[in-house]
């Protein structure tokens, strides 16, 4: 797999009918790796050993309805109270982030109201606060560590 920007990690990988899998820590079971699980999994790590979030506060990989529609957001971080801190929208890394990518992440946060919006492929890393009020975004050097 591709060298991202992200620190290097100590993942678990197996092998199984001529597939790749990696263990995902939060999932806990082993998931087929495909690009955009590889960039997947370098966030959770950041955001575990690096940020300081808690792994009991990090969801991966769940289904929400927007507009009568199924989709699936990457990873959500909830703070202990139970709303939501951060959403994540990981992209595979050959995939250019684009203003449809930032539009995807805007419309699960109408449903979700997260604080914090991080959109990567790996490569490159954008982060915004939200501000529901006046319905705008404010870009940000990174999100902010836990307990910040």
């Amino acid at each position: 797999m591709q060298k991202l920007n992200f620190y290097s990690y100590n993942f678990r990988f197996k092998n199984s009918e001529n597939k790749v899998y990696i263990f995902d820590v939060i999932r806990k079971k082993f998931v087929v790796l495909q690009p955009e699980e590889w960039v997947r999994q370098h966030v959770v790590h950041h955001l575990i050993y690096h940020k300081k979030y808690p792994i009991s506060l990090i969801n991966v990989e769940k289904q929400l309805v927007i507009n009568d529609l199924k989709k699936r957001y990457d990873i959500v971080i909830f703070k202990p109270n139970g709303s939501i801190d951060v959403l994540v929208e990981c992209k595979a890394p050959e995939i250019n982030i684009t203003q449809t990518t930032f539009d995807q992440i805007a419309r699960y946060n109408m449903q979700l109201d997260a604080n914090f919006l991080m959109v990567t492929n790996g490569l490159n890393h954008f982060y915004c606060k939200t501000d529901a009020t006046k319905d705008n975004y404010e870009f940000l050097r990174d999100i902010p560590d836990f307990n910040s």
